[in-house]
């Protein structure tokens, strides 16, 4: 069940903020793949150095949220950013959007370091923060429908329904890594579950109250 695309008629701001955000992550995988593993692993989170030194490590907290695995890790952020990001970026404002992004993120990264502190394995990627972007749409619209690739049919289905299901796939998944929760490699379902959990403690501190919710 692959998202791509919803309604935007009703969106009155340009999301520049949403294309800022794709354009930094694109140019920083760009850079990844001149700088190679020197270079990810120099501005990944990693659980262990972070719990070494705090102070070191702090920075990339937020320099880990912009770094990608691969081409297939970018884009299928990219598009869930390009999807969900300009409507709630519409509806808190550019500047609220941007720290609530970051704020999700690095909710995520701290969600992952809780339950990997010995890890040594490098923490990268938007999907934290992205996770957090699609708790604040399931909450402010919950109803619109989404486009949605379902086997071989292109399907509208309530953002509820497909944001939904992701989050279930999240937590189980989630749990069933905690008694592994330092190998190396994989999906960070913690960091997913963090920046989503964040999403939706902030969404209702970052809405514009005067509009009133689409469904």
């Amino acid at each position: 069940m692959l998202p791509i695309g919803d309604d935007n008629s009703q969106r009155r701001r340009f999301p520049i903020i949403t294309y800022a955000l794709m354009a930094i992550n694109i140019f920083v995988f760009i850079l990844e793949l001149m700088g190679g593993d020197a270079f990810i692993y120099a501005w990944s989170f990693i659980p262990l150095r972070f719990l070494s030194s705090p102070i070191d490590g702090i920075i990339t907290l937020f320099t880990s949220m912009f770094l990608h695995a691969g081409w297939m890790h970018l884009g299928g952020n990219m598009l869930y950013l390009l999807i969900f990001g300009d409507n709630v970026e519409d509806r808190f404002g550019h500047f609220k959007f941007l720290v609530f992004y970051v704020l999700c993120g690095l909710a995520a990264g701290l969600a992952q370091y809780a339950v990997s502190l010995y890890s040594e394995s490098p923490t990268l990627g938007a999907s934290g923060a992205i996770a957090g972007v699609l708790a604040a749409y399931l909450i402010l619209f919950p109803g619109k429908r989404v486009r949605v690739i379902l086997a071989v049919w292109i399907v509208n289905l309530p953002a509820l329904l497909v944001i939904g299901a992701w989050i279930i796939i999240q937590l189980v998944s989630g749990l069933g890594t905690l008694s592994d929760a330092t190998a190396t490699g994989g999906v960070a379902y913690m960091a997913h579950i963090g920046g989503f959990a964040a999403g939706l403690f902030l969404t209702g501190f970052f809405r514009t109250r005067a509009r009133q919710i689409t469904f």
